[in-house]
């Protein structure tokens, strides 16, 4: 263009200034922090120079922003609850609405969880639907009065949907939204906020160039991880009662296991996906590659499942072409008998780290005293997870600009989790070469994740399996930018299989103190003292379209592991 060019377009860092600005005024000032008071709740009181532990410290409640009730609301009832409180008219949707409001507040000043922020649109949806409870003596839907915070690229009318491109903040305000948004609001809910994600949606660790980094309220100097993280570490910080996000790699459950919530990867197609904000670039999209869905976050297996029966309840079909008018079949046919469990191995490639194979091990003991049928799965090159995560890879990079192009096409840096660019899998190359044409790339994937379905297909028919339980990563949040490659999630995506998330103990530098050096490249080492209570989760797997089961069988496996979750 040469050297005398100009343009009145502001630079990105402007644009992301003023967003800035404008999302800091959608907060109402009484609820704002001083600096006095988020110096003293970040301040980190340990030798270690570790982060801070949001949740043991008790930050929101130090905030002094909530009442007494409004804490009792946001800490004491799961969304399930708070659905049945509200259909009784023992709570208001104003109450609860406000006080999700106010803690979510907190949450983003502290973690910055949030993207887009519509308190006082949502406090007026409260009063609506409280209205026509008070007029009519019936909830307004099966959402009536539920605050639900969604992912950033989810499109709300009147609101960006950037994904962490400020080269949205150039573009006009979106005025249609997304199919799963209209059918959440004809159903009652009330979307009160967005929440963050890393740039392109396509690493693990939520930080971009618009709205900054989210930290992990169990530890600030963890990652909340990706690409739903901001869900994650709202959720964890109790400022949603239910969040929704979506998941090709693992972007819903991996922020699950590193913040220590609940989190449910669907079958594709049984939620509404269409019409969210992807990227502003033109794409070329690679037919039949693996397929994204969306899903719930939550506080409990029950939350999970509530969401998925009441979305399939409301006929999704209608809203999103492309949803399987398949109904929630809410039949347990677990109620009378032991599961049978097949324990996924532990992949060469990508070796646990000691507090996830603790974990791992003292699930399977409990469950096997419990009286529950472990299988132990041999080790088949045909199903490991490393041969998962090769195919899956391959998909996602098919089409797609290097990071280079990705970095001048956008007009701003890459975060620093992207520049470190992508996994090299030297060890065991991917199933295509960057010679083959587009067609070629496509029959070749198609032909490989055929075979990685049948070989799984075969191993669930000849052990007559119910459920596989598997780590949910080879590591548990570790320092930001460190996340390893996720191929005990992505493997799933690969044969659309659903897997839940379900929380269970927690990383111990006393139980495991020595430090071990990572066995792939990409991977983190384990530094014990980095990762010190780091939740801990375990991974329950099912079929494709056997959702309801996979749900049914993680409670079961819940209320084991983690009795207080009862049945």
């Amino acid at each position: 263009m040469g050297d005398n060019f100009t343009t009145t377009e502001p630079h990105w860092q402007e644009l992301v200034a003023t967003h800035r600005k404008l999302q800091k005024s959608r907060i109402p000032q009484e609820w704002h922090l001083s600096e006095s008071q988020l110096a003293e709740l970040t301040r980190a009181d340990n030798e270690e120079s570790r982060g801070v532990d949001l949740i043991t410290t008790k930050a929101a409640q130090q905030a002094n922003v909530l009442s007494a009730k409004e804490i009792e609301i946001t800490e004491s009832y799961t969304a399930t609850e708070l659905l049945s409180q509200l259909a009784a008219g023992t709570l208001s949707s104003v109450e609860v609405t406000t006080a999700f409001c106010k803690r979510a507040a907190i949450a983003q000043q502290l973690t910055s969880c949030l993207t887009e922020i519509f308190f006082n649109r949502a406090i007026q949806t409260a009063q609506e639907l409280d209205a026509y409870f008070k007029a009519e003596g019936k909830v307004k839907g099966p959402f009536h009065g539920l605050p639900i915070s969604m992912k950033d690229s989810f499109i709300v009318d009147g609101h960006h949907a950037t994904v962490g491109y400020s080269e949205f903040l150039r573009r006009p305000l979106p005025t249609e939204q997304s199919t799963l948004v209209n059918l959440l609001q004809d159903a009652g809910a009330v979307l009160y906020c967005k929440t963050n994600v890393p740039q392109t949606m396509m690493t693990a660790d939520s930080e971009n160039n618009v709205f900054g980094r989210t930290l992990n309220p169990n530890n600030t100097s963890l990652t909340a991880g990706g690409s739903t993280g901001g869900e994650g570490a709202l959720i964890a910080f109790r400022g949603s009662p239910l969040g929704v996000g979506t998941d090709i790699a693992g972007s819903i459950r991996i922020p699950s296991l590193c913040c220590g919530t609940y989190g449910f990867k669907p079958t594709a197609n049984r939620i509404p996906f269409s019409n969210q904000s992807y990227c502003p670039f033109p794409r070329e999209r690679m037919p039949d590659g693996v397929p994204p869905v969306a899903g719930p976050i939550g506080h409990s297996i029950d939350d999970l499942t509530a969401f998925m029966q009441i979305v399939a309840a409301q006929n999704p079909w209608k809203y999103d072409p492309s949803c399987m008018p398949i109904p929630w079949n809410t039949a347990n046919q677990f109620s009378s008998r032991p599961l049978r469990i097949g324990v996924l191995p532990e992949d060469s490639e990508y070796t646990l780290q000691p507090p996830v194979r603790r974990a791992l091990t003292d699930a399977v003991a409990k469950l096997e005293g419990a009286g529950h049928n472990i299988i132990h799965l041999a080790e088949d090159d045909s199903r490991s997870i490393g041969l998962g995560a090769r195919i899956a890879f391959a998909s996602y990079a098919a089409g797609q600009p290097s990071h280079e192009t990705l970095a001048q096409e956008m007009g701003e840096p890459l975060v620093n989790s992207l520049a470190k660019g992508v996994h090299p899998f030297m060890k065991h190359p991917p199933p295509v070469t960057r010679e083959m044409s587009l067609i070629e790339t496509v029959a070749a994937l198609s032909a490989a994740r055929d075979a990685y379905a049948g070989s799984w297909h075969k191993t669930w028919v000849h052990h007559d399996l119910d459920v596989v339980l598997a780590p949910g990563a080879q590591h548990t949040a570790v320092p930001h930018d460190d996340y390893g490659v996720p191929a005990y999630t992505c493997a799933w995506n690969v044969i659309d299989y659903p897997a839940c998330i379900v929380p269970y103990g927690r990383a111990s530098a006393k139980s495991d103190p020595d430090v071990v050096p990572a066995t792939a490249a990409f991977d983190p080492d384990y530094n014990p003292a980095a990762v010190d209570g780091a939740p801990c989760a375990v991974q329950i797997i099912a079929p494709r379209l056997q959702d309801e089961q996979c749900l049914a069988a993680a409670k079961i496996i819940d209320s084991v592991l983690n009795p207080k979750a009862g049945l």
